[in-house]
């Protein structure tokens, strides 16, 4: 019998867990994500992986969060948008379930779910770099195979390369403000579709995508924008890494689909040097808003369980 990997995606707004046995992902879990303090969240997850690990002592836990993670630890080095900043999550969750734990970034475990064969749990993607689109930007890279995580296990946060940056009056030293202004998070996530569909009468970014879908041009033409504006940060990374794949994602850019992913491209490609890209395909995540809890579940089988070594 496989081992049984647990998958939990810890989100802004919301907590997935789904168990991975063998090639089949249970059907995912979540709840509203308990942000009020860093204790409650902890209690919350360790109910919500003693669930899933059903009595199952010998299970396998693979956590993806929206922080930068030192990977060796296992620890939240920041955190924005969840109260776990300097919490060593790997020993935390491991002392209160008495289950192995890894821990890596959640788009990083999401970039792993979208190389990986879903039949064999191979990686079959060489070079693949995903942006995750939802309460922020995050990002995922895959080299050689295996998981980029640079020298400390901190890579690679993507969604705050500048991409609209105005130095005409000097750098702006020592502004500590994240997201930058000028960052690809900061004018592509998903709060800031909820302000483009506020400016035109629409209560949140869903309620945008619902309208684009019954063809209201105002709508269309925010996540238009949203779009090129992901494409300037899409030909950068292009630029950077000539990946087999460029991968959105997220929940706001699985939602929103091709209203973002189009304009995406076409704004991509004129920014693409010359000679870079040739094999380089730009999709949507083949598992939507799915693939960090199935990511999350991979990296406790290729981290703990050994089956596929990453870096």
């Amino acid at each position: 019998m496989a081992q049984r990997c647990i998958g939990v995606d810890i989100g802004g707004t919301k907590i997935a867990t789904a168990v991975l046995d063998g090639a089949d992902l249970s059907t995912p879990k979540a709840v509203p994500t308990e942000t009020g303090s860093t204790g409650a969240l902890l209690e919350q997850l360790t109910r919500a992986i003693r669930e899933a690990a059903d009595g199952d002592e010998h299970a396998l836990v693979g956590i993806g969060c929206p922080s930068v993670i030192d990977f060796a630890t296992g620890t939240a080095r920041s955190s924005v948008n969840i109260p776990l900043q300097g919490v060593a999550l790997r020993q935390e969750l491991g002392e209160r379930t008495g289950l192995e734990v890894v821990v890596d970034n959640d788009a990083t475990v999401a970039a792993l779910a979208e190389a990986t064969d879903d039949a064999t749990g191979e990686v079959v993607v060489d070079s693949l770099v995903m942006l995750t689109v939802g309460t922020g930007v995050g990002g995922g890279i895959i080299i050689g195979g295996r998981i980029y995580r640079g020298a400390t296990g901190a890579a690679a946060e993507l969604g705050h390369m500048i991409i609209a940056g105005d130095l005409r009056r000097g750098a702006p030293a020592g502004q500590k403000r994240f997201p930058q202004p000028a960052s690809l998070e900061a004018l592509a996530a998903g709060r800031v579709l909820d302000a483009l569909g506020l400016e035109h009468g629409y209560a949140d970014g869903p309620a945008v995508v619902t309208a684009a879908r019954a063809g209201r041009q105002d709508a269309i033409d925010a996540l238009a924008l949203l779009g090129a504006r992901l494409g300037v940060g899409i030909a950068n990374l292009i630029n950077i890494f000539d990946p087999q794949e460029v991968v959105v994602g997220g929940g706001a850019g699985s939602a929103a689909g091709d209203f973002v992913l189009q304009p995406a491209i076409a704004a991509a490609w004129p920014l693409v040097l010359p000679g870079i890209g040739t094999a380089t395909t730009i999709r949507l995540a083949r598992h939507a808003g799915g693939a960090g809890v199935l990511g999350a579940a991979l990296l406790a089988r290729t981290e703990i369980g050994g089956t596929v070594p990453a870096a």
